[in-house]
């Protein structure tokens, strides 16, 4: 997969020339001033991600994600999202993913080669920690079950999570974190790293 680092304008892959792989990827953002013409732009000029194409059904009861909701919900937590993960959580507010699976080169209580991510957590401000597919539960669970601090679960059942690590950074990296087999394993760099690392689900499929 490909995200972005940069902000800009979302434009249709379909008015871009000399793009490769136009057919699979719905939109783009370029870093690059509003009156750039795109005739200007090259490849190099774009780094793109369909977010259209993360996701599937939403498993949840959130609400559609504001920028108030995001201010809230960092304040909350004392932490800054990731700009991906927000851009996300714009498109659908938490749910089901298409069914991915990051590749590991570190054994896990999942499997020895990879952990999903069949479900992403978003933001609900109004349900509490009685919604578990909720990023604001993760204080109560922290709490609960005696996980590591500075942690946003993304996703997880309960034994295993996928979280959001701010022990060291106040840009965090994505850890695995399974506390009944003491498993604190670091996954990513960064949110869009991760992201970038995910492949199908099938290609670990037995």
């Amino acid at each position: 997969m490909l995200a972005y680092r940069s902000s800009g304008l979302l434009v249709p892959i379909d008015y871009l020339s000399g793009v490769k792989d136009a057919a699979c990827v719905g939109c783009v953002r370029w870093a690059r001033k509003e009156q750039q013409l795109l005739s200007e732009l090259t490849l190099q000029d774009i780094i793109y991600f369909n977010l259209y194409q993360f996701w599937d059904s939403n498993s949840t009861s959130n609400s559609r994600l504001t920028n108030k909701s995001i201010k809230m919900a960092e304040q909350k937590l004392g932490v800054d999202l990731p700009e991906l993960y927000i851009d996300l959580l714009k498109v659908q507010n938490g749910g089901y993913t298409k069914g991915f699976a990051y590749p590991m080169t570190i054994e896990t209580s999942w499997s020895k080669n990879h952990i999903p991510l069949y479900e992403l957590f978003g933001i609900d401000l109004y349900h509490g920690p009685g919604n578990s597919s909720n990023i604001l539960y993760s204080t109560y669970m922290i709490e609960e079950w005696g996980l590591p601090e500075k942690q946003v679960l993304l996703s997880g059942d309960g034994h295993w999570w996928i979280t959001l690590d701010y022990r060291k950074s106040t840009i965090p990296s994505v850890n695995w974190i399974d506390c009944e087999c003491s498993e604190d394993i670091h996954v990513a760099n960064n949110f869009t790293d991760f992201i970038n690392g995910l492949v199908s689900e099938e290609a670990f499929a037995d």
